[in-house]
């Protein structure tokens, strides 16, 4: 009985042992002492060094003499469009010059085939050889550095001229196009003189050579090569050609293994460069049966845009040649999806063609085109003869000539480009004929092929190009097209006509294309991180609106813009903010409209309430000139105070200075915003007593007085992106320097956004205080030092409030932290008596953890200092869990539709080597082959190859030989969790079961900041609840999902221009026999490599 009696009095006290440790009761009235303690010690200081009382008063002074004015948003998007349109339309008149002269030069050129002619090309431009003479093409040309051009060196006297690698320079094509060309150079000088606005100018010849204006050097690739054509970039091609809906047809019958095989897959990538975001397409396979290459595509076309033109591409690549071919069904199912598109509507509704892609045609096919095409020929079919063999050639090139089409025959990879691009010649016939200049505006782009300058080519634009045909009567009815003029508009440029101080604190513009892909966003994110490097992101300009406004849930918006409607629409919206950690709830009203004569269309954002309102105060200029001297004043410098990027006089001055020399008279010329100007010489008045407080702050601190080491700077901003600072210590002793530079941009005003501590003050009462800590990581990888809190000041008129200024401190995470302990301890010596819990109590005693977090979940104050900046979820996921559960933090889910993921797709098993010896042993014959390959064509061991096909195909084979390394990252789309106090929660406490104990937590509001004190049992370990993370997920779609969304086919606005056929256009002018231009035995080592490697 007695041991029994033992156990049981052992067993209950172990479990009885928990729940008395759980009976450390931490007591409500301690924390709320505490947090009403910390918070009174904190708000003096953060008030007294901020200067906010002041500022207030201040701006409450003058508010008698004030105006709040409400924004019209129609009126102001309307206003913006015009502006816009002006803009566009002058540099449509450069571009329409640049083609009246180029065609007028052609009309009075001869061709002269032994023509002699020096001009300048930009790759050997200033190059010397050993004796220190100019290399032949190379004289001396000046080069100079030019602000408007971003600091490259440039000549904005002269152009000069680009060539692709496989073009030689001294072909005479090449030499009378360049020749007659030269008629240009005047006429870019003229234009950028008429509209200094203007930046790059050219002329892409549909030879091959490449005129551009300013001249620059230009450099080629890493492997040597100019792989720079400009004939098939986006602005030529459009350009060139209406809207086109295309079916490849390949051959994949054994018959085309091995180089015949690779050259074609090169061939449709190469037609898939030449489509754009208004073309549709699709591939079919074809050798004993049809297959469509994604057979999720069946029966349809989609349009060509970048991610669907990358998808194709790695299909493609994975295609193997087996069988025998049969080429009739393939074309009977071209025909029917091209009808029925035709039929029903959809697609480009304009050209229509076939690409057939074979080594050889032997069945009767004539009965496919007498069913389907003939006689009116509506679809244009378009053949490519792969290999040397020219047994077939004559059926192939019948196929073509018959419907209306060209036929070409391509024996090397270097052909590739060269015969591809004929059928853009054909294409363009109608309109060369016609003599219609259609004028294009491309998509969003960023060229890096164009310029080696990492800070041009990150520069999103646009460029509006125009065709050049011949007008000689001798040659109408073969339409020849001599190339396409072009320019490009930054889009930046075109949103400086949307100034920010028009738009609010959360306000913005757009632009969206006929599309529905943006064009200019500030939430679009073109770039991604690729180690080190920012590279453009494989689908950055096939953005849709419907992605970045993702709220816009039926499409409302986004349908009204693509048709070109001027309208007005609200939605609650949920904006992330501080890289998607925090975010603002607002109502957002859109007014928008379409620009005329383009493709686009403006929207323009305001926020409900302040963010529809106009500040307007009034002052002399003499009181205002006196205070926008002082020393701590700044300007925004991306905004657009004055014009200064015009006149070449003007470009060194800030647009404070620039502000400052208008006022004197200095620069009576200089064209500035006036009512931005009076905007701010009202802030300098209202704002000067800042300086003389914040300098007398700054004397009288005392270098021994501990409670207030730790502030470190004092700044504030206004709606007209006038900035103030000081520091109140030396700029050595900053911990955060970036602060309030443009290192920093989320810390000052840019053209796309107020700064974050300025945004986040505006959506809470004067008064109170918003703690943000920074989340970028210092180069050391330890925890941040500092924390930005700041205030917004408001004023009110006629019942109306907005938002003036906002003004903060710059202090360190330590001045927190000692507060925070100091508040939070009782002496030894406290009366407890009535005390129900634990007394007394410390922050710092092991039985507790006390952490200061903010409105979002973050931690400012731990005793673990390295837990700094994390979310209390990673830390503690029991605690948040409950918060979450009782309703102090709520989730809201967000969305990113331009996130990137890690890819998952595998070509091959990385197993699989380590499976069998011989798989090993093939796939390192297979390695060494490959780079033997490229060996070869690098040092071009056959005197057959012309240097510059080889040339060509090395860059080809480099390029697929780089494929082979599997890219890390690919674009996706995203889940992530944000946490939001619940501000009307002001405190909760609770216990939480932990299996063998409980834990005890207390949660109280930080009166007037965004700041929570939560105090927790330490002895409890609730290890066993899962954390609660922040981190993204993907959004995985099932194949029926995910093919329903690769299948949509989404509203888009086609083009006002289509150009088919014409009836005077020499259709049977189809083409010939292509040059043969390799090394048979170069040809015939892929041919028995591939058939070793196929058994691999």
């Amino acid at each position: 009985m007695l041991p029994g009696l033992f156990l049981w009095l052992f067993l209950l006290y172990n479990c009885l042992l928990p729940f008395t440790e759980s009976q450390n009761k931490i007591p409500l009235e301690t924390v709320k002492s505490w947090a009403d303690t910390f918070g009174a010690d904190l708000h003096r200081i953060i008030t007294k060094y901020s200067g906010s009382l002041l500022l207030q008063k201040k701006y409450k002074d003058v508010e008698p003499t004030m105006k709040i004015k409400e924004v019209d948003g129609l009126e102001l998007v309307k206003k913006f469009s015009e502006e816009m349109e002006s803009m566009l339309h002058r540099k449509v008149e450069a571009v329409e010059r640049l083609v009246e002269a180029a065609e007028d030069a052609d009309l009075y050129h001869e061709f002269n085939a032994s023509l002699v002619f020096d001009y300048y090309n930009a790759v050997k431009i200033n190059d010397k050889d050993e004796n220190e003479n100019y290399v032949e093409l190379g004289s001396e040309f000046i080069l100079e550095p030019n602000e408007h051009f971003n600091n490259l060196l440039v000549n904005t006297t002269y152009s000069d001229i680009q060539l692709p690698t496989n073009v030689y320079n001294k072909d005479p094509d090449i030499l009378n196009g360049v020749f007659m060309s030269e008629a240009l150079n005047p006429i870019f000088v003229d234009n950028f003189e008429r509209d200094p606005t203007l930046t790059w100018q050219y002329f892409g010849s549909s030879t091959g050579f490449f005129r551009l204006y300013p001249g620059i050097k230009w450099l080629p690739d890493e492997n040597g090569v100019l792989s720079f054509d400009c004939r098939n970039r986006g602005w030529y091609i459009q350009a060139a050609t209406s809207p086109k809906d295309i079916v490849i047809v390949l051959d994949i019958s054994g018959s085309m293994k091995g180089l015949r095989m690779t050259i074609a897959k090169h061939t449709i990538v190469t037609i898939l460069d030449t489509l754009g975001e208004n073309d549709f397409v699709n591939i079919i396979a074809y050798n004993d049966y049809v297959h469509y290459i994604e057979p999720c595509f069946k029966g349809i076309l989609v349009q060509a845009d970048r991610d669907n033109r990358e998808h194709f591409k790695q299909l493609v690549d994975e295609l193997q040649a087996k069988g025998v071919g049969t080429v009739n069904k393939a074309l009977v199912e071209s025909f029917k999806i091209l009808r029925e598109f035709r039929d029903e509507g959809q697609g480009g509704l304009c050209n229509q063609a076939i690409m057939l892609i074979t080594d050889g045609a032997m069945e009767d096919y004539e009965f496919v085109f007498e069913k389907y095409n003939w006689p009116d020929r509506k679809v244009r079919v378009f053949t490519y003869l792969i290999g040397r063999e020219v047994s077939f050639a004559q059926n192939v090139k019948w196929i073509a000539c018959n419907n209306k089409g060209y036929y070409t025959q391509i024996s090397t990879l270097a052909d590739v480009q060269e015969n591809v691009m004929e059928y853009l010649h054909v294409l363009s016939r109608p309109m060369v004929i016609n003599h219609d200049h259609d004028i294009i505006w491309t998509e969003a782009y960023m060229d890096s092929a164009l310029f080696a300058s990492q800070a041009q080519s990150l520069l999103l634009m646009t460029t509006v190009a125009m065709p050049v045909f011949s007008k000689k009567n001798e040659t109408r009815s073969h339409g020849i097209l001599l190339g396409v003029v072009g320019s490009d508009v930054p889009l930046r440029e075109l949103l400086k006509l949307a100034p920010r101080y028009k738009l609010g604190v959360h306000g913005y513009a757009f632009l969206n294309t006929n599309n529905g892909y943006i064009l200019s966003h500030p939430d679009l994110r073109p770039l991604y991180k690729d180690g080190k490097k920012l590279k453009p992101k494989p689908n950055y300009n096939s953005v849709d609106l419907s992605e970045v406004e993702w709220e816009d849930s039926d499409e409302v918006l986004r349908t009204a813009m693509i048709n070109g409607e001027t309208g007005y629409l609200s939605i609650d919206v949920k904006v992330p903010v501080d890289k998607g950690r925090r975010v603002l709830f607002l109502t957002n009203d859109y007014f928008f409209t379409d620009i005329n004569d383009t493709p686009f269309s403006l929207g323009v954002v305001l926020s409900r309430g302040h963010g529809e309102y106009i500040l307007l105060g009034n002052t002399t200029v003499e009181e205002g000139l006196h205070d926008l001297l002082h020393p701590d004043l700044t300007l925004a410098n991306e905004w657009i105070y004055c014009i200064t990027d015009i006149d070449p006089a003007h470009r060194k001055l800030s647009q404070l200075n620039a502000v400052i020399r208008f006022l004197t008279g200095e620069e009576p010329d200089l064209e500035c915003d006036e009512e931005l100007v009076q905007e701010v010489l009202f802030d300098a008045v209202v704002t000067a007593p800042m300086e003389a407080y914040w300098t007398a702050l700054s004397l009288r601190m005392s270098e021994n007085d501990e409670t207030e080491e730790g502030v470190q700077m004092a700044f504030m901003g206004t709606r007209a992106g006038l900035m103030r600072s000081a520091f109140y210590v030396g700029t050595e002793k900053l911990s955060n320097r970036k602060f309030l530079t443009r290192e920093d941009k989320e810390s000052i005003f840019t053209m796309d956004h107020f700064p974050l501590w300025y945004r986040r003050a505006a959506e809470h009462p004067s008064g109170s205080f918003i703690y943000s800590i920074p989340f970028e990581e210092t180069s050391d990888g330890s925890p941040p030092e500092v924390v930005t809190v700041s205030t917004s000041v408001s004023v009110t008129v006629g019942g109306k409030t907005g938002i003036a200024a906002a003004v903060g401190v710059l202090i360190k995470l330590e001045l927190l932290q000692n507060k925070l302990w100091t508040a939070t301890q009782q002496p030894n010596d406290t009366d407890c008596s009535g005390v129900e819990g634990l007394c007394p109590l410390n922050c710092q005693d092991d039985s507790l953890n006390c952490f200061l977090i903010d409105n979002n979940g973050f931690i400012l104050v731990s005793k673990v200092s390295k837990q700094t900046g994390k979310f209390l979820g990673e830390i503690d996921g029991s605690i948040m869990a409950q918060l979450h559960n009782m309703g102090m933090f709520k989730e809201v889910k967000m969305y990113d539709y331009q996130a990137m993921c890690k890819s998952h797709h595998h070509h091959h098993s990385g197993a699989r080597p380590l499976l069998s010896p011989i798989s090993a042993f093939l796939a390192a014959v297979k390695w060494l082959i490959t780079d033997f390959l490229i060996f070869l064509l690098e040092f071009n061991i056959s005197g057959f190859w012309h240097s510059d096909n080889l040339a060509d195909a090395k860059s080809v084979f480099h390029h697929a030989h780089k494929h082979k390394k599997h890219e890390a990252l690919q674009p996706c789309d995203t889940e992530y969790p944000v946490y939001v106090y619940e501000p009307t929660i002001k405190e909760t406490n609770g216990i939480i079961e932990c299996g063998d104990c409980s834990k005890m937590f207390v949660a109280q509001q930080i009166t007037n900041s965004n700041l929570l004190l939560l105090v927790t049992d330490a002895a409890c370990d609730c290890s066993v609840f899962p954390p609660v993370l922040l981190q993204p997920k993907e959004v995985k779609y099932n194949a029926s999902v995910k093919c329903d969304r690769m299948r949509s086919q989404k509203l888009r606005r086609r083009p006002d221009t289509c150009h088919a056929f014409h009836p005077e256009e020499n259709a049977q002018d189809c083409g010939g026999a292509a040059e043969i231009s390799a090394s048979p035995s170069l040809l015939l080592l892929p041919l028995g490599t591939t058939a070793l490697l196929r058994l691999h």
